[in-house]
């Protein structure tokens, strides 16, 4: 899962990009990139890192510019390597940036036909760089010196007929504008937003989230709709065209259970309001099998679980209390690239309260188990900080099934829950009781609010992929390039030499 934003200003968007990125930054935090465009040059910086310690004071006097786009990447196959950091670009033709967020499906065999028929080169196995010279090809073809927004329209549409899986890109084209799209299934999240100056121009940002929008003072206009393609202007006119007619809004539920910032809307929906409903859900399972609960307090695993715990707590009648201390200046543990790190990180990130637990039944709750790794050794702390017995609340359903949309669940062997039954998932992870939201559940806390929504992705825990393209095979190879071996290999291996002459934004600078 990543990040992206797009400016379209009438002053220098450096510094913007830049608190998008910090205000996206829990959407990925292996590495961070700002590209931007002046006087006919592309202005790059990205490296590994987060937001605040990739970009310097000199870094961004570098980015000039009142257009530019912006990208945090968290890994979800292979290595973390700064050479995957994103914005992508290529020379031909114009000068092309892109930043990515999703993964595509069929991403081996469009690399194939890139080498052999369109003769283009690759330097990653990224398939964002994938999409970026499938992109530029079908510009190439069209064969003008200067694009119309129709002609981008037109080499977007090409994209739609090769590239499947998910994908919502932000883009530059050098001296013309920016451009957005989404699949047509709508699975990863994207909204535009513009705002007004006092001399009446308009200046337009596109976003993963829309909290991004809203704390730099744009004011949300809609969601790119599946399959819908945007073209701004250099000079700020806004173009959108609907690129492909069979689509379908199914997207991701997990960005409402997880991902996404409370305070954000997707595709019309609250993400609070939905956090909320998925705590009254479970506490009416609670009260429908489990009348006679001895629970003494709830109590959520920060930061995402905490909408839904409080609102459990409510309707339970049982007090909410915050019982573990979370040292804010650790990452999201799920998006960690492999096991060991996250394990270590666990016992950094959170701390006890002993008196909040000390002889006291506690229900823990977190917004989903994938590994079980967090839940055992939370489940741990707990008992030693005195609690008698310690339950755990999902305000997700069991997740049984590898993600293959752009969200790093591994291979099923590595999936706590794959394969067993409740009470053997109790026993792996220490917790005296169990309980997980019902899927139907977990539908019905999105569903309703936003009747354009045909169904959710919900392939994580249900195996039912929305591109129909997902065959045994292919969740065989996923399994290999995603596993934590593999990824500790990949890494282990990347030498800093080889990237710092690329991606050091002092080469990249005016690499047009």
């Amino acid at each position: 899962m990543c990040g992206i934003v797009g400016i379209v200003g009438r002053s220098p968007v450096n510094t913007q990009i830049y608190d998008a990125l910090t205000l996206l930054q829990h959407r990925g935090q292996d590495a961070a990139g700002i590209m931007t465009s002046a006087r006919g040059k592309f202005n790059l910086r990205k490296s590994n890192g987060l937001v605040k310690d990739v970009f310097r004071t000199r870094h961004m006097q570098r980015l000039e510019g009142n257009i530019g786009i912006g990208h945090v990447r968290y890994p979800t196959a292979g290595s973390s390597s700064a050479a995957l950091a994103q914005p992508f670009y290529v020379n031909s033709p114009y000068g092309i940036g892109l930043a990515h967020n999703g993964n595509l499906t069929n991403s081996a065999d469009l690399a194939e036909d890139l080498f052999r028929e369109d003769l283009r080169h690759l330097n990653t196995d990224s398939d964002s760089e994938v999409l970026l010279n499938i992109f530029a090809h079908e510009l190439t073809v069209i064969n003008k010196l200067r694009p119309t927004p129709d002609d981008v329209f037109t080499a977007i549409s090409g994209v739609y007929r090769r590239v499947r899986g998910a994908y919502a890109v932000t883009g530059m084209i050098n001296g013309f504008g920016m451009f957005a799209f989404r699949d047509p299934n709508g699975i990863r999240p994207l909204v535009y937003g513009k705002r007004e100056q006092a001399d009446g121009a308009v200046e337009y940002m596109v976003a993963s989230e829309s909290v991004a929008l809203d704390v730099l003072g744009f004011e949300l206009v809609r969601d790119v709709r599946p399959g819908e393609a945007l073209f701004i202007t250099e000079s700020g006119k806004l173009f959108s065209k609907q690129c492909v007619n069979d689509t379908r809004l199914t997207p991701c539920i997990f960005e409402h259970v997880y991902f996404a910032r409370p305070d954000s809307v997707m595709d019309n929906v609250v993400v609070y309001k939905a956090r909320r409903r998925m705590g009254e859900r479970l506490a009416e399972k609670i009260q429908r099998e489990w009348a006679d609960h001895d629970i003494d307090v709830v109590m959520p695993i920060p930061d995402t679980s905490r909408v839904s715990g409080l609102a459990m707590a409510q309707a339970l009648g049982v007090n909410y209390v915050e019982g573990l201390v979370k040292n804010r200046y650790i990452g999201r543990t799920f998006i960690m690239p492999g096991q060991a790190l996250r394990k270590k990180s666990v016992r950094q990130k959170l701390n006890c309260v002993s008196l909040e637990f000390e002889g006291r039944n506690v229900m823990l709750v977190d917004d989903s188990i994938v590994r079980g790794t967090t839940s055992r050794q939370i489940i741990e702390m707990a008992r030693e900080a005195g609690a008698k017995k310690v339950y755990l609340a999902s305000a997700a359903p069991a997740v049984t099934h590898p993600n293959v949309y752009g969200i790093d669940m591994p291979s099923a062997d590595e999936l706590v829950a794959s394969g067993k039954t409740l009470a053997e998932v109790e026993q792996e992870i220490g917790a005296d009781k169990l309980i997980y939201q019902d899927l139907d559940d977990l539908i019905s806390c999105v569903d309703g609010i936003n009747p354009e929504i045909d169904e959710f992705e919900c392939s994580v825990f249900n195996g039912q992929y929305v591109t129909g393209d997902i065959d045994h095979e292919y969740l065989l190879r996923l399994e290999a390039a995603r596993n934590d071996a593999s990824k500790s290999k990949s890494n282990s291996s990347d030498d800093d030499d080889e990237v710092v002459g690329i991606h050091n934004d002092e080469e990249a600078q005016g690499a047009s």
